[in-house]
């Protein structure tokens, strides 16, 4: 069953702001077997609405539409449906009843925009919100569906997996879909390729293998389309455990998606801790070790070294070193991070050094270039030099992936 998602609003057109619903949605949608062919974002205009409504409706079973139901003048998606679909707009007395039992729960008192949002067209089922005055309106035409919602994120996800999925699945027979993703660090994605191409070209038929790559990572989706789940997920276990017999050591789970869930549950159950000696990545490192819930159990702290008399006062990197090799090397990069592991009197630490850009590079050291050191009280100190990109976001982001990687490898040794 093919589905499109069709976002309104102008904040969302102009990037105003970003169209997290559309996201959410897809990946709940094709969790119960709708095939997505499409997102679209128009503006709040009427002939905008309607020209993007009349394309989807040729292609598609279920268009869910989101945004534009609020009480104001530029709210259209109500009005623009009914004139549509040839209705005629009534007060739906059980609407009026929830959005007074809400706006009084609040404290609040009624007013003529409130009144106005029990206002729906009178060929379609309005849809309960239990956290806004906006109600959803679902469309039943011709044997297809069309879902209207509100824009805000709480009250929209509510209402579509309360009420809008279990009504779809009711209605349609859908496929049984089952992704499996396997995540990949430390191997570039043109090379990972190469490495499993026989594995990829002996798939199953069934099996669609697609290449997810971001900083520092890829995620490899297997995915299959069927009616029978147990055949599917065997089939699929099956690939996997293949895989993991070429790529082991790249492979950092096939559950969990962070890296730095994985790590926290390293440390955690090895009952160690770790802190962090910061230059290039400014504390991205720490904020994605605090990112996970419990990671106070493993973590300490960091010293955010970002001048070089940071490195040298709060971490005891000799000051002749900076000058004879740079702040960006293996000699001070390793004093950082032993020295963090003694300030912090932790198991592990981890330093971090670099050029992130897109200025400050050389010759010797161009933009990209960073040392990451890994410290331990029982295997001593090992480093690494990388040489990353020229976009400074990029490079914060792979030089952070790379330090929680070094730390992997050495943890599950």
């Amino acid at each position: 069953m093919n589905l499109e998602i069709i976002s309104i609003g102008d904040e969302l057109l102009i990037g105003q702001t970003l169209n997290t619903n559309a996201h959410w949605i897809a990946s709940e949608v094709d969790k119960v077997g709708f095939s997505v062919t499409r997102h679209t974002t128009v503006g709040d205009t009427k002939n905008e609405i309607i020209e993007a409504l009349s394309l989807a409706l040729k292609k598609n079973d279920v268009i869910l539409i989101t945004g534009g139901l609020g009480p104001t003048n530029d709210d259209l998606t109500m009005p623009v449906l009914n004139d549509f679909f040839g209705g005629k707009i009534i007060e739906n007395k059980e609407v009026l009843q929830d959005i007074e039992k809400l706006v009084l729960s609040r404290g609040m008192e009624m007013n003529i925009n409130n009144i106005r949002q029990a206002l729906v067209p009178d060929i379609c089922v309005p849809i309960r919100n239990k956290n806004g005055t906006a109600p959803g309106l679902w469309f039943d035409i011709n044997n297809k569906i069309i879902v209207a919602l509100p824009g805000v994120p709480f009250e929209m996800k509510a209402m579509l997996t309360d009420d809008v999925l279990p009504r779809l699945i009711g209605k349609f027979k859908l496929p049984i879909i089952i992704h499996r993703i396997v995540y990949t660090q430390g191997i570039p994605e043109s090379k990972l390729a190469e490495v499993i191409a026989g594995w990829e070209n002996n798939l199953p038929s069934t099996i669609k293998l697609a290449y997810l790559p971001s900083p520092g990572r890829v995620k490899l989706r297997l995915s299959s389309t069927g009616a029978d789940r147990n055949k599917m997920s065997e089939l699929i276990e099956i690939a996997v455990e293949e895989l993991k017999m070429i790529i082991a050591p790249f492979i950092y789970s096939t559950e969990a998606g962070n890296i730095e869930e994985i790590i926290g549950k390293l440390l955690s159950d090895k009952k160690v801790t770790i802190a962090t000696a910061e230059s290039c990545t400014g504390g991205y490192i720490s904020h994605l070790i605090t990112s996970v819930s419990g990671s106070s159990d493993y973590y300490t702290g960091s010293v955010i070294s970002y001048s070089n008399d940071i490195k040298v006062r709060e971490l005891g990197v000799n000051s002749l070193d900076i000058e004879k090799y740079g702040a960006v090397s293996k000699q001070v990069v390793e004093q950082m991070a032993e020295g963090v592991l003694k300030k912090m009197n932790v198991d592990y630490s981890i330093a971090v050094s670099g050029i992130a850009g897109p200025t400050g590079g050389t010759d010797d050291k161009p933009v990209g270039t960073v040392w990451i050191a890994i410290s331990s009280k029982l295997y001593g100190t090992q480093s690494k030099e990388y040489r990353f990109g020229k976009i400074r976001s990029v490079n914060i982001e792979r030089t952070a992936v790379a330090a929680l990687g070094m730390l992997r490898e050495l943890l599950i040794k």
